[in-house]
């Protein structure tokens, strides 16, 4: 089922995404339609790892995802 079946409220699952981030130590830049999360790796993937968890369990979700650790801080 496509999650625009279910509702049209896109922004409550990232609403919720941006306060689990916001609630860590990690730190993070919001775009428009992205955020960057800048941080040591360990420390971003158990965020991301834990964030994206409880999000999937409950919404549907796609999260696109780009890891580098060459981009400028």
């Amino acid at each position: 089922m496509c999650i625009r079946d279910r509702s049209e409220n896109y922004s409550k699952p990232v609403n919720e995404f941006i306060e689990l981030i916001s609630n860590s130590n990690i730190n993070y830049e919001i775009g428009k339609m992205s955020t960057v999360i800048i941080g040591e790796y360990d420390e971003v993937m158990d965020l991301l790892k834990n964030s994206m968890d409880k999000l999937m369990k409950n919404y549907p979700s796609i999260f696109n995802l780009k890891i580098s650790n060459s981009c400028p801080l």
